[in-house]
């Protein structure tokens, strides 16, 4: 029987507000954990889950990153209605904005591998084949992490994990204005410079389509059966409903 991974696609969110979401969903698929460990349950009933959001301008460092990458001072970033945070994933400074898909898996590890360079592969497979989908060669440079066309980063990858639940996940350029990439040095890395499936393709995507592209992929290469439970436009919704997901 295949795993299922419940899909909420929240629509666009602050960072702050979906990384506590992600940190209360992780706390409580590691509580199933424990609880099955234990004896307390006979089966582990909750899902794993995915989260689509999209960020108002952000740039986020994670645990191993250079705070000198960004290139821009706080009295710069609110001129450009742009934030940091430092967060508690891995990986350097990355940039989330309009126009992006930013995926969060939160997925038990038990029920796939405990492999975090696996995990990290596999997430890379799913956006080489959505670019493939549309007619983009894709890749994989060997020592980076992420997804690159004609050597420019397409789709970064950044997690964190504990007890083998993750949360964080990745962040694919679609329509997303280039130009912020330019405030830091993407992901670390200088001389490497960065795409969006709208630049290769000189069009406008249509996003939902994308993601849907992303999912069929998503499942595909995990093996599993996505079910997408739902879609919401406004941030109250969000709130309204985060008792009827979790519970």
């Amino acid at each position: 029987m295949k795993n299922i991974v419940e899909v909420f696609d929240f629509g666009q969110i602050s960072f702050r507000r979906a990384w506590e979401i992600q940190k209360y969903a992780q706390n409580l698929l590691i509580g199933q954990k424990k609880q099955y460990r234990d004896g307390k349950i006979s089966e582990k009933k909750r899902n794993d889950l995915l989260f689509f959001v999209e960020h108002p301008h952000v740039y986020t460092l994670g645990k191993s990153g250079d705070a000198a990458h960004l290139l821009k001072t706080s009295a710069e970033l609110a001129k450009i209605e742009a934030e940091f945070i430092e967060i508690d994933r891995g990986g350097d400074i990355t940039y989330h904005g309009p126009g992006q898909i930013v995926g969060y898996p939160i997925l038990d590890l038990d029920r796939y591998f405990t492999d975090i360079h696996k995990y990290l592969r596999f997430l890379e497979e799913v956006m080489i084949k959505t670019c493939k989908d549309y007619g983009m060669q894709a890749e994989r440079i060997e020592g980076l992490t992420g997804v690159w066309v004609d050597g420019k980063k397409i789709c970064a990858l950044g997690i964190r994990c504990s007890r083998w639940v993750t949360m964080h996940g990745f962040a694919f350029n679609v329509n997303t204005d280039l130009s912020y990439f330019d405030h830091i040095v993407p992901c670390g890395i200088k001389n490497k410079s960065v795409t969006s499936l709208s630049s290769l393709l000189n069009t406008e995507m249509d996003i939902n389509e994308v993601k849907k592209k992303i999912l069929k992929n998503f499942s595909e290469v995990f093996d599993v059966e996505v079910i997408d439970e739902n879609a919401f436009s406004e941030i109250s919704e969000i709130e309204n409903e985060i008792e009827h997901i979790f519970k």
